[in-house]
């Protein structure tokens, strides 16, 4: 919930709250299903204020991936990205379409150094 606060000419008198629901858009890049479990904390706990997109990689990828526009998609539209991919090339290449789309994004645990990208522990 957004709470928006509205001033007339006479601030020190003069205020209302509105109350606006806004969702965002969470885009989810996940391999072999191991987003899953956060996608159900989202869906669980996240009171409709957010739209999920998955994108899913389930089949086996070589071990090096020169370029990775087979598997994420060009036009990102998002609020927030959360990387989950395994392979590290992939994380790499959507970090990078992130950064040049100013979508910020979450890649817990990788080894990331893409302005934009937050790499926290797991």
């Amino acid at each position: 919930m957004i709470e928006k606060k509205y001033m007339g000419s006479d601030q020190s008198k003069t205020t209302a709250q509105e109350q606006v629901q806004e969702t965002q858009k969470i885009v989810v890049f996940q391999q072999n299903g191991s987003g899953e479990k956060k996608i159900e904390g989202i869906r669980r706990y996240g009171n409709s204020r957010f739209t999920i997109e998955i994108v899913s990689i389930d089949e086996t990828l070589p071990g090096v991936i020169d370029d990775a526009r087979k598997y994420i998609p060009k036009d990102i539209r998002a609020d927030l990205v959360l990387d989950f991919f395994k392979h590290p090339d992939l994380s790499q290449d959507l970090a990078e379409v992130c950064r040049d789309k100013k979508i910020p994004a979450v890649a817990s645990g990788k080894k990331l150094r893409v302005k934009g990208v937050l790499t926290p522990p797991t």
